[in-house]
């Protein structure tokens, strides 16, 4: 393991431990890079590109440096951490909850990921939480159409 993307600040627990086993290098965006003191970290500001297929991109709203990582293959796959879920139904959406840093901002991020991607270039998303959803499926297929399905006028 060479690299630990972190999404939100809420993924950093075991950092220190396997940073210091696998000897890698934590890439999370600035605002929550104070978070982990004494740490090697790269941080960002609005995106990191990491090679010609994966691009990092600040999504703030579920926390302040909320951040997704897009692998630009197999039609595109962004995996967004805490930032979009899946409802009971399997779409994707940003839950608004107690823990939520910012709303309107979580879906000004949303509206710029629309804006950013197209169906040819976003076919899945990998939740980091409410799997349980997706029933076995482990991603959100038809991910553009299902971001596109929100109702951004909240």
């Amino acid at each position: 393991v060479e690299l630990l993307f972190i999404t939100h600040r809420g993924g950093i627990g075991k950092a220190r431990e396997i940073q210091e086993a696998m000897g890698c290098q934590i890439l999370i965006q600035e605002q929550e890079a104070y978070l982990l003191p004494g740490l090697d970290v790269t941080t960002f500001q609005d995106e990191l590109t990491i090679s010609e297929n994966i691009q990092i991109i600040w999504t703030p709203g579920h926390s302040p440096g909320s951040a997704c990582l897009y692998y630009n293959f197999t039609g595109g796959v962004l995996f967004t951490g805490r930032h979009l879920l899946p409802n009971q139904a399997g779409e994707p959406v940003p839950l608004k909850l107690s823990k939520t840093f910012h709303w309107l901002r979580q879906i000004r991020s949303l509206k710029a990921l629309i804006e950013r991607f197209n169906p040819e270039t976003l076919s899945y998303i990998c939740p980091g939480a409410n799997t349980g959803f997706l029933r076995g499926k482990g991603v959100i297929e038809r991910a553009y159409q299902g971001l596109c399905e929100f109702d951004l006028d909240i």
